[in-house]
C-alpha cells in the first residue's frame, strides 16, 4: 500500500516508517521537522518537507504521493506546554488536521490511522481502562486529540473517510537504527538513561507517596516496535474502530530506575520531588480489543526488553540525532 504518514521525522513516526517499510509498503513522510529530524527519516521513504498550517503544500504533497491511506502523527505533545499556551495546541493539533482530513476528502483518501493518546480518558475511574473509559482529559494536549477524534468520526459520516484510532499509554524503546530524541525531553526512560550516560546528575522523582508499592507512579511501557506494528494491522481494518495501545501491565517509576540500573550497569542517581498537578497513580491499558480485531500481540512486554533497545541506540547515541 501507498502510505502518506504526517510528522515521520518524529519518535515514534520514524519508527513506523521503518517497520512500514520492512513490510513491504510504500512511504512518503510529511513534516515540517520543528519537532523532528531529517536524519531520523528512513532513507527509502520519499521526504517531503512540509507543514499542515500550509493547505494547499499538504493537498499537494498527499496528492503527488498518490497514497491510499494516510498515518497522521504529526502533532504537539507536551502536556504542559499545553497549558500555558492552548492556541498553539488547538491550532497545530486540530486546525492543521482539518487541513489533512479537507485533503484526503478532495483527494478522495478514505482510510486513516490516527495516532491519539490515554491523555484523553483524564484520570481513572477504573484499572485497566478499556476503550467505553469516560473521555475527561486533563488539559489542553488531551482535549484536542479528543476533539480530533470527533472530527474523524463526522468525516466519516460526511464523506466515507474510515478511520483508526490507536490510543497510546506509554510508547518506549528504539529499534537499531532509529530511537528517541526529543529537543525537550519529558520522558521518563530517556532522562533515567541521561543519567546513566553522564548528561545529567540525576533523575526527578515526581511523586513518592502514592498508593502504590514503592510510592511511585505506575505507567504501561508499550515497545514502540509492538506500536509500529499495531499501526501496520490497523492498515488492513475495513471498519473504523478505537483501540488502547499498552501491554496491560504497569512498572512503577523506582522499578524503571532500578532496571535501568541493571541493565546500563550504571548508579543511577535520584531526586524526589513533589507530585506534579494532574498526574494519576496508576495508567494501564486493557488492549484486548487490539488483540481481537487487528491480531496484534505484543512481543517485547517485558520493561527489561525496552530498556535494552532503548539503552542500545542511546549508547550509541548520546547526542541523539545530528540534526
Amino acid at each position: 500500500m501507498k502510505v502518506f504518514v504526517t510528522g515521520g521525522a518524529g519518535y515514534i513516526g520514524s519508527i513506523c516508517v521503518e517497520e512500514l517499510l520492512n513490510a513491504g509498503h510504500s512511504v512518503t513522510v510529511f513534516d515540517n521537522l520543528s519537532e523532528g529530524h531529517r536524519s531520523a527519516v528512513d532513507p527509502r521513504a520519499v521526504f517531503v518537507e512540509g507543514d499542515l498550517a500550509d493547505r494547499e503544500a499538504a493537498r499537494e504533497a498527499l496528492g503527488r504521493s498518490g497514497a491510499e491511506a494516510v498515518m497522521h502523527f504529526a502533532a504537539n505533545a507536551l502536556v504542559g506546554e499545553s497549558v500555558e499556551n492552548p492556541g498553539k495546541y488547538f491550532r497545530n493539533n486540530l486546525a492543521n488536521g482539518l487541513n489533512l482530513l479537507e485533503a484526503m476528502r478532495d483527494l478522495g483518501v478514505t482510510r486513516i490511522v490516527f495516532s491519539s493518546t490515554c491523555a484523553t480518558y483524564g484520570n481513572p475511574e477504573r484499572i485497566p481502562m478499556t476503550e467505553d473509559h469516560p473521555q475527561k482529559p486533563l488539559n489542553p494536549y488531551g482535549l484536542s486529540k479528543q476533539m480530533f477524534e470527533q472530527m474523524l468520526r463526522w468525516f466519516e459520516s460526511a464523506h466515507g473517510i474510515r478511520h483508526v484510532i490507536l490510543r497510546y499509554f506509554n510508547a518506549a524503546g528504539c529499534t537499531e537504527r532509529f530511537g528517541e530524541h526529543h529537543r525537550i525531553e519529558t520522558h521518563l526512560i530517556p532522562n533515567v538513561l541521561k543519567v546513566a550516560l553522564g548528561q545529567k546528575p540525576h533523575v526527578e522523582v515526581f511523586g513518592t507517596d502514592y498508593d502504590t508499592p514503592d510510592g511511585t507512579a505506575i505507567r504501561d511501557y508499550i515497545h514502540i516496535v509492538d506500536l509500529a506494528h499495531a499501526h501496520i494491522l490497523a492498515l488492513k481494518r475495513e471498519e473504523s474502530g478505537i483501540y488502547n495501545l499498552g501491554n496491560g501491565e504497569g512498572n512503577s517509576v523506582r522499578q524503571v530506575i532500578h532496571a535501568a540500573a541493571k541493565i546500563t550497569g550504571r548508579k543511577i542517581p535520584t531526586l524526589d520531588r513533589p507530585r506534579r498537578p494532574g498526574d494519576a497513580s496508576r495508567l494501564i491499558a486493557a488492549s484486548h480489543r487490539a488483540i481481537r480485531d487487528l491480531g496484534w500481540t505484543p512481543r517485547f512486554a517485558r520493561i527489561d526488553q525496552i530498556l535494552a533497545s532503548a539503552w542500545e541506540w542511546h549508547r550509541r547515541h548520546p547526542e541523539g540525532y545530528p540534526d
